[in-house]
């Protein structure tokens, strides 16, 4: 008859300290991984060099999230289990099962894994994640909540060296990386002496697959009911768009919606400083070139990009001298429906920022540059999220651009303004009658435009001047010299 497997029994022969009656659940479930680690580790000691580097590559791809290598090693874990007749023993309950709790803490994300793979219900609509030190907070709800799990330092140290010999560019000693997971998940790594002592950082970025439509943003309370007549119209225009705000103000998220309103047949070129937006996935038909460049490598391949024939550019995280010339250069051959994201939290500041950007960098007349961003480009929306719940997205307003060419005169109007203490929607319903000398081709689109406007102005209008002529750009002052 076969001998009950025992686990104080067989920890002790494996020459692993025994489970007191002290220990908690916890303790035996760690006791667990390390049994099936040393089983592990026994097949290591009988392969040679070549299947070792078979085996490293294996687990390279496993923890990246390749799904054969994922799929492979969990069950080698379930027959180990069965084997020890450890099946049925307790894990934490932030894991689904047994099995994915062992190959998480061997092989996985450890306490990650559940929020980065939608194990459990809570972590479904949660975008990011930071493990600071052992703690691990998750956005739920608009709110970082401490997770119970911890993540041990030796168990950091293994995961950060895992991920990294996956992107051979990047170091263990620069203290500071950028890595991704199969499923697109961004990772940002901050250790060394870029932190204090056993408080290194992971911040994880996860990508919400979501109904990429303006009704859901209205769903959302992103935008009033009356606005998604009013952007189907512009898009269909094909004014050239600037999507500003914070960190999660729902940038990304509406360029997103804004694009998939475009015409499919239409060349676009794609380009951003993470590979964070799928647009092989969100539009499989439209003929969309995607680059992953910023700043140096960026300014190499501009020259090129200039020379393309895309009918439109999307530019996601505009951050640097680069980026916004690029921006500029494209639009000034006259390219419209592109689009651009920027960490700004004002849409009448981003013209400056991008003149300042680019003469720092490259040279050039500052007042040149600005007007050449009110020129190019046609509407800034501007973004945020709520402070009392950073999940709920809110567009605070619109700012339209204009320039006069013949006055040499810069406009910024106020379209629509989010009035936070009536808690409603404000809209300026004057005619886009600059828009029609820009855009004679499209006069009768822009008017159907501005009844639109007129209609969602009967609802709550603008009550005070719109019209801004900011003060860093030198116009009547000039003049009267």
């Amino acid at each position: 008859m076969e001998k009950e497997f025992c686990l104080e029994e067989y920890l002790h022969r494996a020459a692993v300290p025994a489970v007191s009656a002290e220990k908690d659940n916890m303790t035996v479930f760690e006791q667990i991984c390390r049994i099936v680690e040393a089983e592990f580790d026994k097949e290591w000691q009988e392969t040679d060099d070549e299947a070792k580097n078979r085996k490293l590559n294996r687990e390279k791809k496993a923890i990246m999230g390749f799904e054969e290598e994922t799929a492979f090693y969990k069950e080698k874990i379930r027959e180990i289990l069965r084997e020890k007749k450890l099946s049925d023993s307790w894990y934490p309950d932030w894991y689904p099962d047994l099995s994915e709790g062992v190959f998480a803490e061997l092989y996985g994300l450890a306490g990650l894994a559940p929020w980065a793979y939608d194990m459990d219900e809570k972590y479904r609509d949660s975008s990011s994640a930071k493990l600071i030190g052992d703690r691990l907070y998750c956005l739920i709800d608009g709110r970082s909540c401490l997770q119970p799990q911890r993540i041990l330092r030796r168990r950091r140290e293994q995961l950060k060296r895992t991920l990294l010999l996956a992107t051979p560019r990047e170091r263990l000693e620069y203290g500071f990386h950028e890595v991704y997971l199969r499923n697109g998940i961004r990772i940002t790594i901050y250790s060394g002496d870029r932190t204090k002592e056993g408080q290194d950082i992971m911040v994880f970025r996860k990508y919400l697959l979501q109904d990429l439509s303006f009704e859901s943003l209205v769903k959302k309370g992103t935008i009033p009911p009356q606005a998604p007549e009013l952007f189907r119209k512009m898009t269909e225009i094909g004014f050239n768009m600037i999507f500003t705000g914070q960190v999660r103000s729902g940038k990304t998220t509406f360029l997103q919606i804004w694009q998939r309103y475009e015409d499919p047949t239409l060349e676009g070129l794609a380009v951003s400083t993470d590979p964070e937006t799928p647009w092989h996935e969100i539009m499989p038909q439209a003929p969309i070139m995607q680059l992953v460049a910023d700043g140096e490598k960026l300014a190499s391949v501009s020259k090129s990009l200039l020379r393309g024939d895309n009918d439109y550019i999307l530019l996601e995280e505009m951050r640097d001298a680069a980026a916004f010339r690029l921006a500029l250069d494209i639009t000034s051959t006259g390219t419209r429906r592109s689009k651009a994201t920027i960490h700004a939290d004002s849409g009448i500041d981003v013209p400056y920022r991008m003149a300042s950007r680019i003469r720092e960098r490259y040279g050039g007349e500052e007042k040149e540059l600005i007007a050449q961003v009110y020129r190019n480009f046609d509407y800034a929306i501007e973004l945020c999220q709520l402070p009392e719940d950073r999940s709920k997205k809110l567009m605070k307003g619109i700012i339209e651009y204009s320039y006069d060419s013949e006055r040499d005169r810069i406009t910024a109007e106020q379209i629509c303004r989010y009035d936070f203490t009536a808690g409603r929607w404000l809209w300026n319903g004057s005619p886009r009658r600059e828009k029609y000398r820009k855009y004679p081709q499209q006069t009768k689109k822009i008017e159907e435009m501005s009844q639109i406007l007129a209609r969602l102005s009967a609802g709550g209008n603008l009550p005070e001047k719109t019209i801004i002529h900011p003060a860093y750009y030198p116009q009547e002052r000039e003049r009267r010299r």
